[in-house]
């Protein structure tokens, strides 16, 4: 008998766990580490400086960092210690695995356009006239916003009662200079929404741009003499149902691509024990605030509100959370969100290629909630209480920061940076929540597929439908 897909995605899961706990990512100096820093433009001085560091041992991540401490010079650690950890990572195993992780990536990015470029058009097309489009949309960003709204209240109970940051060390910060930090004003992120190129919005995957794009042309399309509507409906309902037929079939290598991603991740966190005991009161924090949103806040709206069985639902979309848990990426996953929600849960086209879309961009109750904890932890860490005016301006920005969240691992990690700019916090508080930020993305990207998901259920009850949960 064949095993159900969400099995087979656990197996990959485990043995992926299993293959980096067996084979973990060690460090040390070697003459491709030295080629990598010269690739990244690092001064010769301080090559030079890292050159007498080169040894045929390889060490675990906190012996090496303690050798560098001893040999490099502080302003060199400060500058360029993220850099030099990066070249110096030394695993000879992982590329016999890795690549696998890397194609299947690869393939997901690959159809993530196109897909919601048919699926909204489809779905808009078919919704019909003007004002079923605009109580659609506005049942959807009720939603949206209701939800992350919740998780980031969530998120502020639990970091006060818990207070993560009350006597952590600052000295456990790490070097944030990787993260590229651009500051990018909201009303920016507004004014991008509309494209100038539309195909350079494709290119480079501007989510906003594209969605924004595919809800006008499908809704015009419905504007056309009937002839012409019926032609380009039926194109790209025909486009939608080859991309989904094209979906399925990257789907099923997806146990292999979880292994591969997860070898990777598991190998670089061969620490993880030493970085729970240190930060442990942090981790513990976000994760109990996405338990109860997940588990108790989301299902109650689903029984209570919309008479809709949580664990039936659950069980429908298991393919898809442990893949957005392996991927941490909502876009990555969003082909199999959209195939699960609509196969196993029985929401029509019509609602799923319009919500789910929309969702995977703005609907991150997991980020929001994350980035006000990660800030109030920041603040109790440097000694800083923020007042009720401050609290409301965290909120309210997490809230916006979330929309405009790339689906990608650590995006909200960056985001962070524009909630901190806004309450007068500093910066390289980032640097303390560095090391456990990996693992805590793939905990909260759940979280986001999970709420995205509710709400496709939701608003095709709201709408009428009958479903299988």
């Amino acid at each position: 008998m064949k095993l159900a897909l969400h099995w087979q995605i656990l197996i990959g899961l485990i043995l992926g766990v299993a293959f980096g706990i067996i084979f973990p990512t060690s460090f040390k100096i070697t003459d491709q580490s030295i080629s990598e820093l010269r690739d990244k433009s690092v001064p010769e001085n301080v090559i030079q400086e890292v050159i007498l560091l080169k040894s045929n041992v390889a060490k675990t991540l906190s012996e090496f960092k303690k050798d560098i401490r001893k040999k490099l010079d502080t302003e060199i650690i400060d500058t360029y210690g993220t850099t030099i950890l990066r070249a110096a990572k030394y695993n000879p195993y992982l590329k016999y695995v890795g690549w696998m992780g890397e194609l299947f990536m690869r393939a997901l990015k690959m159809i993530i356009v196109p897909l919601i470029l048919t699926s909204i058009i489809s779905g808009v097309a078919n919704i019909g006239n003007a004002e079923n489009l605009g109580r659609l949309g506005g049942k959807t960003i009720l939603y949206y916003l209701t939800t992350s709204t919740l998780a980031i209240l969530t998120g502020l109970f639990f970091v006060n009662i818990i207070k993560p940051g009350i006597g952590i060390d600052i000295g456990l910060s790490a070097a944030a200079e990787t993260l590229n930090i651009k500051k990018v004003p909201f009303s920016d992120t507004l004014m991008n929404i509309v494209p100038t190129n539309i195909f350079e919005s494709f290119s480079r995957g501007h989510m906003l741009s594209i969605i924004f794009f595919s809800v006008l042309f499908g809704y015009f399309i419905t504007q056309v003499a009937d002839k012409h509507r019926l032609t380009m409906t039926n194109f790209f309902n025909s486009a939608f149902e080859v991309m989904m037929q094209f979906t399925n079939f990257i789907i099923k290598f997806t146990p292999i691509g979880i292994f591969g991603i997860v070898a990777v991740v598991g190998a670089e966190q061969s620490e993880l024990w030493q970085l729970a005991k240190s930060m442990g009161a942090y981790m513990l924090t976000v994760l109990a605030s996405l338990a109860f949103h997940s588990i108790v806040s989301l299902p109650l709206i689903l029984k209570y509100g919309f008479n809709t069985n949580p664990w039936a639902h659950f069980k429908a979309m298991q393919a898809a959370l442990l893949t957005a848990f392996s991927t941490s990426s909502s876009g990555a996953t969003l082909s199999l969100t959209m195939s699960s929600v609509k196969e196993n849960c029985g929401v029509s086209n019509k609602i799923s290629s319009f919500t789910l879309p929309l969702g995977a961009t703005v609907n991150m109750d997991g980020t929001a909630l994350y980035e006000l904890v990660a800030v109030f932890f920041i603040a109790q860490a440097y000694g800083i209480e923020l007042n009720f005016m401050e609290t409301t301006i965290v909120v309210a920005t997490a809230l916006l920061a979330s929309i405009g969240a790339a689906g990608i691992p650590m995006a909200g990690l960056v985001m962070i940076t524009v909630i901190l700019t806004a309450v007068g916090l500093p910066l390289e508080g980032v640097g303390l929540i560095l090391a456990v930020d990996r693992i805590l993305d793939m905990f909260r990207t759940s979280v986001n597929v999970w709420s995205d998901s509710c709400g496709a259920v939701i608003i095709a009850k709201s709408e009428g439908e009958y479903l299988k949960v």
